[in-house]
């Protein structure tokens, strides 16, 4: 657990309050509830690890130095606006995938009267993350980069988000086009950028980095990310759903599931056939015979193989990192999430 969680929970009211008084709008009573309940349901309720993961980032960059108020708030701030731009992604996801929960709660859309009021929360939620940057970090040198981070994040993972759909379109279902270059390509544009690489890229920023000299970096912690996505598709399927907070769907939705892809792989000619006619049917007889075959090919003997291998090999790149700081905050990444549950 982080040592600022309630710090960090702090700075969240403050930084609601800010948004409901921006002066830049004239808000009424009636809009200032909703937003300030669409906030409270969509921002805050989850594990918050992407925004405390810049604080914990920012101070192993600082070896140990004790961090400032002002520092442990700026931090903060950067934090929220992650979890502000993971809100803006989900918000939006659980609409297009036609979700029913999140984080163990009715989707923002299936909440009554909200319904496809929740495209334009999606936006506000966007918009509310540059009301802050404007906020609090328009003097500091590195502004302008902080601006260009998060748009060319927000540009990768609407684009990853883009390959998800377009891969799983209605009535062009095939199983054959799946291969781990795809998932790859998916998970690393859909996932890795702003859960891995956005925490830290904006704990360098204000250790006052160039984000061009941390290339490498930026290579290891995507690694990480699909790493991580890879656990996440595993859970979707072997996860228990009280642990992980949602009920797994990518079977029914069709998704491009590393599960799937390594079954596509794995199968004999019979196997392959029941994949075909059962993954992506929103039937429960359809999705039992799609799992019941994934235990067949001891998916979950291979999925422990794959995490011993790429906790070995993520570790092996870490420690040929020439700066000891920087070893500190990716190591304490792939700690967080090696073997986790939910």
């Amino acid at each position: 657990m982080s040592e600022f969680r309630s710090k960090f929970l702090d700075v969240y009211s403050l930084l609601k309050s800010e948004l409901l008084h921006d002066p830049a709008f004239e808000f009424t009573d009636d809009s200032r509830q909703w937003v300030e309940r669409m906030l409270d349901y969509n921002v805050p309720g989850g594990k918050l690890n992407r925004g405390l993961s810049v604080i914990d980032s920012y101070k192993l960059l600082k070896q140990g130095e004790k961090l400032t108020e002002d520092e442990v708030f700026l931090a903060s701030a950067l934090g929220w606006c992650i979890e502000w731009f993971q809100a803006y992604f989900l918000v939006l996801d659980d609409i297009m995938d036609k979700a029913v929960t999140r984080r163990g709660q009715p989707c923002w859309f299936r909440v009554p009267k909200v319904g496809m009021v929740a495209v334009n929360d999606g936006i506000m939620l966007r918009n509310h993350i540059s009301r802050i940057l404007k906020n609090h970090f328009k003097e500091k040198p590195y502004y302008v980069d902080l601006m260009e981070l998060f748009n060319e994040v927000e540009f990768q993972t609407a684009s990853g988000q883009m390959i998800d759909l377009i891969t799983t379109l209605e009535g062009e279902k095939d199983l054959s086009k799946y291969s781990l270059p795809l998932h790859h390509r998916i998970v690393q544009y859909k996932t890795a950028y702003y859960s891995f690489y956005l925490p830290v890229a904006c704990a360098l920023l204000m250790a006052g980095e160039n984000l061009e000299n941390h290339n490498d970096v930026k290579n290891i912690l995507i690694d990480m990310g699909t790493y991580f996505q890879v656990q996440d598709d595993y859970l979707d399927c072997f996860g228990l759903p009280d642990v992980i907070g949602k009920v797994g769907t990518d079977i029914e939705d069709f998704k491009c599931s590393w599960l799937v892809v390594k079954a596509v792989e794995l199968s004999d000619e019979k196997q392959k056939t029941l994949l075909h006619e059962n993954y992506g049917k929103a039937d429960k007889d359809c999705v039992a015979k799609v799992k019941e075959l994934y235990k067949d090919l001891n998916l979950e003997g291979v999925f422990s193989e794959y995490e011993r291998k790429s906790y070995k090999k993520l570790l092996k790149s870490i420690e040929v990192h020439p700066s000891d700081a920087v070893q500190a905050v990716l190591k304490s990444f792939l700690a967080k999430i090696y073997k986790r549950q939910k």
